[in-house]
C-alpha cells in the first residue's frame, strides 16, 4: 500500500497529461480575448463591395491569400471575445482616414448582424462575460492608428459612442502629436494635444494603445493614463530587437499601470530571423526595380520579377515556430508578471507564412498546451487568455465612471 502511495503521489508525466482538456475547462469559465484581428481590412482589401455579403462561415476554399479568420476556425480555436480592428492606411489624409474608419465600423457591425448566433457586440468586460455565457463571440472594435481621429476629439468621442473600445496612439507614421516606432520622432514621446487624447480616453472608457508608438511615446502615455494602457499586439524587445516591441525598462513599469502586453505573432516581432530576412527581401527588390533610375531592371518589370524569384530560392523566408511565441510571452510574464501579459495574434493582417503551429484563429489552443508543457498553471492560463484583458477593462471603466 505505501509503495502504491507512493506511485499514486508522483508528478504525471508531461506526456501522459491531456492538456487538450485542461485547455477547454479553462476556455469554458474564461473568455479568450485576442487583442487585434484584422479581417475587417483583409474583407476589404480582397473583397470589395462583396465584403457586405460574402459567407464568412468557411472562407478556406476561397481563391487566392488565405483567410486566417473564419467563423469555422474561430470556434474550433475557442475563441470568446475579439478586439477587431477598423484600420485605415496611415498615409491617407485625415478626411480619408475618418470616412474609412466609420466604414470599417460599419463593417463590424454588418458581420455581427448577420451572424447573431455567432457574435455579438461587446463594450464592457460585463458584455464580453454575457456573451462568452451565451456561447457567442463577443466582437469589440479598435480604432488602429491616432491620425484616424485627425486631430479631433469629437471624432475620437464619436468613435466611443459607435462603440470603439481602443484606440492605438499611432501606426506606422509619427503624426502631429505622437511619435511612431517606425517613422523619424518629432515630439519626444507625446505633444500637449496627445496628451489630452490619453485623458479623453481615460474619460470615455476607451483603452490606451500602445503598440505602434516609440518607447518615448509609451513613457509619455504611461506617465499620464489613469487607466491601465493596452499593446494590442506587441512582442518582447529583449526577444526580437525590433522598434514595434517592448523594451524591457516599459516592462517593469506595467506592475504599477495594470497593463497588458497582448502578444503578437507577426514572424517579423517574433523572430530575429525574420526580421533580418524582411530587410534583406525588401532591399533586394529596391536593388532589382528602384525608380526612378536606380534599379537594376528598372521599367522592366518581367526581369525584376524573374531576379527576385531566383533570390528567393537561394534566400528562402525562415520558418519561425510557435514555440518562438511561447518564448516572447515567457519573457513578458518574467519581466512585467504573468498579470500583464495577453494574446494579441494580428491575424489577417501580416500576410504569410504564418508561425509554423500558429496558421489561423483555429491554433490558440496549441499555444496553450506549450505553454503548459513549459509548467504554467491553470490560472496563469486563464489570466493570459482573458482575465488579465477584462480586469483592464473593468479598470478602465471605474476611471471613466470616476472621471465624469
Amino acid at each position: 500500500m505505501t509503495a502504491a502511495l507512493c506511485v499514486a503521489l508522483l508528478p504525471i508525466p508531461a506526456a501522459a497529461q491531456d492538456y487538450a482538456a485542461r485547455v477547454a475547462r479553462i476556455l469554458r469559465a474564461t473568455p479568450l480575448i485576442d487583442g487585434h484581428n484584422d479581417w475587417p481590412e483583409a474583407l476589404r482589401d480582397r473583397e470589395g463591395d462583396k465584403r457586405w455579403t460574402i459567407d464568412l462561415r468557411d472562407l478556406s476554399q476561397v481563391k487566392g491569400e488565405p483567410y486566417d479568420t473564419d467563423i469555422a476556425r474561430l470556434r474550433r480555436g475557442m475563441l470568446g471575445g475579439q478586439f477587431w480592428s477598423v484600420y485605415v492606411s496611415a498615409d491617407l489624409p485625415g478626411k480619408e482616414q475618418v470616412e474609412q474608419t466609420l466604414e470599417q465600423i460599419d463593417l463590424v457591425k454588418s458581420i455581427v448582424a448577420r451572424y447573431p448566433e455567432t457574435f455579438a457586440l461587446a463594450r464592457t468586460a460585463a458584455d464580453v462575460r454575457r456573451a462568452h455565457a451565451a456561447g457567442k463571440i463577443a466582437s469589440m472594435m479598435g480604432v488602429e492608428g491616432g491620425g484616424q481621429i485627425d486631430g479631433n476629439l469629437s471624432i475620437l468621442r464619436t468613435y466611443a459612442a459607435l462603440g470603439a473600445g481602443y484606440l492605438t496612439l499611432t501606426h506606422s507614421r509619427t503624426i502631429d502629436w505622437a511619435d511612431s516606432a517606425t517613422d523619424d520622432p518629432k515630439h519626444n514621446g507625446l505633444t500637449d494635444f496627445g496628451k489630452q487624447v490619453v485623458l479623453e480616453l481615460n474619460r470615455l472608457g476607451m483603452l490606451v494603445d500602445l503598440s505602434h508608438v516609440s518607447e518615448t511615446t509609451m513613457r509619455a502615455a504611461l506617465a499620464t493614463t489613469k487607466a491601465p494602457v493596452i499593446f494590442s499586439h506587441s512582442g518582447a524587445r529583449a526577444v526580437n530587437d525590433h522598434p514595434r516591441n517592448v523594451s524591457d525598462d516599459v516592462l517593469r513599469l506595467l506592475p504599477a499601470n495594470g497593463g497588458v502586453v497582448m502578444v503578437d505573432f507577426a514572424p517579423a516581432y517574433v523572430s530575429d530571423k525574420s526580421r533580418r530576412w524582411a530587410a534583406d527581401s525588401a532591399a533586394e527588390k529596391t536593388r532589382l526595380n528602384a525608380p526612378p533610375f536606380r534599379g537594376l531592371y528598372i521599367g522592366q518589370p518581367d526581369k525584376a520579377a524573374e531576379a527576385y524569384a531566383a533570390w528567393l530560392k537561394e534566400h528562402p523566408e525562415p520558418a519561425v515556430t510557435l514555440s518562438e511565441v511561447a518564448d516572447h510571452i515567457e519573457h513578458v510574464a518574467k519581466i512585467a508578471g504573468h498579470d500583464h501579459v495577453g494574446i494579441g495574434s494580428d491575424f489577417d493582417g501580416v500576410g504569410h507564412p504564418l508561425p509554423v503551429g500558429l496558421e489561423d484563429v483555429s491554433t490558440y489552443p496549441k499555444l496553450f498546451e506549450e505553454l503548459m508543457r513549459r509548467g504554467w498553471s491553470d490560472a496563469d492560463i486563464a489570466k493570459l487568455a482573458g482575465g488579465n484583458v477584462l480586469r483592464v477593462m473593468e479598470r478602465a471603466e471605474q476611471v471613466a465612471k470616476g472621471m465624469k
